[in-house]
């Protein structure tokens, strides 16, 4: 298995394909970082500026969009996307 990158730079706006992109499985780490963040009721202003590397002080909507649409995503892998249970499997 290839080596996932631990902090990669994350797009204003995550994926919102039916299947597992390029762009998910770089992000696993990320979705991984942001589904334990959302479990421990973290800001979300302290989660875009830490997990995302978005300032949500000098770019308020770029930054909510893109904590939004991420935490989306990494629900959606989790119960759809098949993070957890591995791509093979059903």
């Amino acid at each position: 298995m290839p080596k996932l990158p631990i902090d990669p730079e994350v797009a204003d706006i995550a994926p919102a394909d039916v299947e597992l992109t390029v762009y998910d499985k770089q992000h696993v780490v990320t979705y991984i970082r942001l589904l334990q963040a959302d479990s421990e009721g973290a800001d979300w202003r302290e989660v875009a500026r830490i997990v995302l590397h978005v300032d949500p002080e000098g770019e308020p909507d770029r930054a909510r969009n893109a904590y939004e649409s991420h935490l989306a995503r990494a629900k959606w892998m989790t119960e759809q996307g098949r993070l957890l249970r591995g791509a093979g499997s059903t």
